[in-house]
């Protein structure tokens, strides 16, 4: 499937392409982006409960600009909540191969957990050395996106079958979060596997990249956000997502996006979400 994103002035953005098939492998999901060079000054990123893997290749290089005045150009990784705090996204006629990896997946697929970033976006090339290079200049070469899927899957598929998995009382929590909206305790997490609080906390921040009660926040905002910007108003997503008030929604936007939720609402990486991802 391909379609074309467009902002609220009608201008077209961004091609999106998505595979036309489901995965085989077990936590992937990806995307398609060409941009358009019609936003110079780039996109807020709004954090998800994911990690982020971003291929890109074409004209132009994928820009990653922080408010600290950090930058990154080109492909790279980003743990959960990639974007946290004030991150903004620009391109310059880029095309790239998004991946949305589920934490416990991640690790077997980058060969490295997503604990070792700290938080930062690394640039691909760091985890995969001169695979990366070869990857993108296969996409380059690709006469099309189900190629480019096709070509993605197989390396993701190879990486993940040659490296030891999360622990399962790990993934078990995180799928537990997921399922919660992140309306979960974390000594309930450790009573349901078995484990004391402290060695849940120190597995899953190991494993997973950040910790339990962080990652319930990150996955209750992510919820939040995508009902903001459906329409609905603060309050009632407040209410109904397990803030104690709407200043306390408020606090965790400003946090996790640098914006006030009025102004995530109208953020198109939320926008694009139902057209490029295929659990929206």
């Amino acid at each position: 499937m391909q379609a074309t994103w467009h902002d609220r002035r009608g201008v077209a953005v961004w091609d999106v392409a998505r595979p036309a098939r489901p995965g085989r492998v077990p936590g992937v999901d990806m995307a398609g982006f060409r941009d358009r060079g019609a936003s110079p000054a780039g996109h807020r990123v709004v954090p998800h409960p994911g990690v982020t893997l971003v291929v890109e290749f074409g004209a132009g290089p994928l820009l990653v600009e922080h408010s600290a005045g950090r930058e990154h150009r080109g492909s790279l990784v980003a743990g959960p909540g990639f974007g946290a705090g004030a991150v903004r996204v620009r391109g310059e006629r880029f095309e790239a191969v998004q991946v949305r990896l589920s934490p416990p997946a991640a690790r077997a697929i980058l060969g490295a957990s997503p604990a070792e970033s700290g938080g930062a976006v690394l640039a691909l090339d760091d985890l995969w050395g001169r695979e990366a290079e070869r990857v993108r200049e296969r996409l380059a070469g690709a006469p099309s996106w189900e190629e480019r899927f096709a070509l993605v899957e197989a390396v993701l598929a190879r990486r993940g079958e040659a490296a030891e998995p999360v622990d399962p009382e790990v993934a078990r929590a995180w799928e537990r979060i997921l399922a919660a909206r992140g309306l979960v305790r974390v000594e309930d997490l450790a009573a349901e596997v078995g484990w004391s609080r402290r060695r849940l906390w120190s597995r899953f921040r190991s494993q997973i990249g950040l910790p339990p009660k962080r990652a319930a926040r990150l996955v209750r905002f992510d919820r939040a956000a995508h009902r903001l910007a459906a329409g609905e108003e603060a309050a009632r997503v407040a209410a109904e997502g397990g803030y104690s008030d709407q200043s306390h929604l408020h606090r965790d936007g400003a946090e996790f996006t640098g914006a006030t939720p009025a102004a995530v609402a109208g953020e198109p990486f939320l926008a694009v979400d139902g057209i490029a991802w295929s659990g929206r």
